[in-house]
């Protein structure tokens, strides 16, 4: 039985492509037309690029002040990561734009250039992000060719681990706070490497405590919302 008004939490496996824009639009859309309240709120807990998959928390009503709670919770992803070229957006979104050597890279190298990034770091996010720039989203600016200058932000990677080295393309876990950009640490690990490099895929493995096993698919969680009970209070 839901109770979409008080408030309920949900944890999707986002679907590939999918902003996550679309996902809380899929489940709002269900909501209101159950409820019958066309202003129900619902919102996500940290946001996943369109080319990333995986873990993401969606809250209704009135558990939607828990946002910035559920938000700070850490964070684990498991990346795709290619070595030897670079393209603006770190990641598949824009074609490569420049290339370099990575023969010199070895198992070992990698492991001690990942080494680097554990604890407390400096990051400058990427131009095409969701970050603020006068009030503008950075990468709206990004797609339209206008020179986008981020300040750093310290944040925290509490662990990194080489899952699988197939040089040029290396598989790693991360684990870490809120506001990581894991396009960035693919560019600042291959800057460590003496290399260019960018994301390939990702995969947001778990928040917190909930695990992707643990996940709804869109096909599932829209299936229970349209046949599981529903509370629905009177309006005061």
């Amino acid at each position: 039985m839901l109770n979409p008004i008080e408030g309920e939490i949900f944890h999707v496996d986002k679907p590939l492509h999918w902003t996550s824009f679309d996902v809380v639009k899929r489940i709002r859309g269900i909501l209101t037309r159950r409820t019958g309240r066309k202003k129900l709120k619902v919102g996500h807990a940290g946001t996943l690029d369109p080319l990333a998959t995986g873990v993401m928390t969606i809250v209704t009503g009135r558990k939607t002040k828990l946002i910035e709670q559920l938000q700070a919770q850490t964070k684990e992803y498991v990346a795709t990561i290619r070595l030897g070229a670079t393209t603006p957006s770190f990641d598949l979104e824009t074609e490569i734009d420049a290339t370099y050597p990575w023969e010199h890279i070895s198992r070992d190298a990698v492991n001690k250039a990942l080494s680097r990034f554990v604890g407390e770091i400096s990051q400058v996010p990427p131009a095409f992000s969701a970050c603020k720039i006068d009030g503008k989203r950075a990468y709206k600016m990004a797609r339209k060719g206008k020179d986008v200058e981020i300040k750093p932000k310290t944040l925290v990677i509490d662990q990194i681990e080489l899952l699988e080295c197939n040089l040029p393309d290396i598989v790693v876990r991360v684990v870490c706070s809120k506001g990581t950009y894991i396009r960035a640490l693919a560019r600042d690990i291959g800057e460590a490497l003496a290399s260019g490099a960018h994301l390939t895929a990702l995969r947001r493995t778990r928040v917190g405590n909930n695990h992707i096993s643990a996940c709804e698919s869109v096909d599932d969680i829209t299936k229970r919302l349209e046949t599981e009970q529903i509370i629905i209070p009177e309006e005061q």
